[in-house]
């Protein structure tokens, strides 16, 4: 472990833990679930629904419960809770009831980040793909990092299975630092990448403002900082070193990837300037990124539908909208079909407007009801629905169709009969994507009928 001084301290005593997540099933949750059990300590959890990730912790030999109840609190352990647990969480209650204060996620983050040296990767849009870039690019020079990524990296688990997190054994730590509840501010990094800042998360940040102080807080302990080279961020940074990035620079002039779009050229390029700020071997980093293989749920293609090859993307903020099908675009599909399901009442008020605007870009729409996760449509939020984002995207499609279909069973009959009448037309090769944070990728996958 090291301290603030970046001297070497004892390491923590994992194999005298006991811990249980509520909520392991997360993409969070489970990496660190994942972690503490191959360092030793007891782990146990629950979700209130089964999952890859859920599948993921029963093949490393957990045994996580489906269902939340007091009964799964084991006597004796830690609690370890996200955000988005509850006070009424009943296994949360029992705890409370013993006298347990939890802990949250991002305090047991930092305290397994603190074993080794920190390349802490941060921003509204794509930290995910930035932090898996920099994992498998890591892994291909034979750093061996350990890493915690917030979506499923294929290839970079055990036996080369997909993996959200691991523990190698080298001496750098690769986590992605989550802004949506400030718990990146609990991480002390030794290298801080910020690939930009946007609000996003409207119920924690109050402001632009607000948010810029939480990165400056963010990236203040670091020896060295990544950031954007058009300088919009540059106040925010520290007294550090400082490395620019953007779709050129840094790292070798020609940089191929196998992932399309200019916002996965500055993701490899923030990646690359992380590993040099390390001291690594940036041209041997940039040629493993060739075969980067892309994130689960980020532009995954998922399959096809006759002529349409179906993709499934997470992005859930109008500029990472925007990104996806500009991306898609490069594919020079015959045409674009976007099917997006709004993610939080309270994202979908703020952004109504913008999300249909980017939404414009594709040559059909979609638009299912919004998908609530954590929120209710009561209060300021009454009345709210994805409706408000479909009449955006068709008051700038230029006539071009839009749909407004709450329910995802007949978003999918009406789709799957779209298809097919493209495929016996004999219209050539479209593209279809859904997009969001939510369920959707679901609909989409039930549309595929050949890998």
């Amino acid at each position: 472990m090291r301290g603030d001084g970046g001297d070497l301290v004892s390491g923590a005593d994992w194999g005298g833990r006991r811990l249980h997540f509520i909520g392991i099933g997360g993409a969070g949750m489970s990496g660190l679930a994942l972690v503490c059990a191959r360092l030793g300590a007891t782990v146990t959890g629950s979700d209130r629904s089964d999952s890859s990730y859920m599948e993921r912790l029963r093949q490393a030999g957990l045994d996580p419960a489906v269902g939340h109840d007091a009964a799964n609190l084991p006597e004796g352990a830690e609690v370890v809770v996200s955000t988005a647990i509850g006070a009424e969480n009943p296994e949360l209650a029992l705890a409370r009831e013993r006298g347990i204060e939890p802990v949250h996620r991002g305090a047991l983050l930092a305290e397994l980040c603190a074993e080794k040296r920190l390349i802490a990767i941060a921003g509204t849009h794509g930290k995910t793909t930035t932090t898996a870039m920099a994992v498998w690019a890591l892994r291909a020079i034979g750093a061996d990092p350990a890493f915690f990524v917030g979506g499923e990296v294929p290839g970079v688990g055990e036996d080369g299975v997909a993996a959200n997190a691991g523990w190698g054994e080298g001496e750098w730590v690769v986590a992605e630092a989550d802004e949506s509840d400030a718990s990146f501010l609990e991480l002390r990094p030794e290298i801080a990448v910020v690939t930009n800042v946007e609000m996003d998360h409207h119920t924690r940040w109050g402001s632009l403002a607000e948010l810029h102080r939480a990165f400056r807080e963010f990236l203040a302990p670091a020896a060295a900082a990544v950031l954007p080279a058009d300088g919009g961020l540059d106040a925010l940074a520290g007294a550090g070193a400082r490395l620019a990035f953007d779709a050129e620079i840094p790292g070798p002039t020609d940089l191929a990837l196998a992932v399309p779009g200019r916002h996965n050229r500055e993701n490899a390029r923030a990646a690359l300037a992380a590993i040099e700020l390390a001291g690594l071997d940036v041209e041997a980093a940039a040629v493993a990124l060739g075969d980067f293989p892309g994130v689960r749920r980020r532009l995954e293609l998922k399959g096809a539908r006759g002529g349409t090859r179906i993709y499934d993307d997470y992005a859930h903020h109008p500029t990472e909208v925007r990104a996806a099908l500009s991306a898609l675009r490069e594919l020079e599909p015959d045409h674009l079909i976007a099917v997006f399901q709004p993610h939080l009442y309270s994202r979908t008020k703020a952004l109504g407007e913008e999300f249909g605007a980017a939404l414009a870009l594709a040559d059909e729409v979609v638009v299912l009801d919004v998908y609530p996760a954590r929120e209710e449509p009561v209060g300021e939020l009454a009345g709210v629905s994805g409706l408000r984002v479909a009449q955006a995207a068709a008051e700038r499609a230029g006539g071009r169709p839009v749909w407004w279909l709450p329910e995802a069973a007949t978003a999918r009959r009406a789709l799957a009969e779209r298809l097919d009448r493209t495929q016996e037309d004999g219209k050539g090769s479209g593209v279809l994507v859904t997009i969001g944070a939510g369920d959707v990728f679901k609909l989409g996958e039930s549309l595929v009928d050949e890998p």
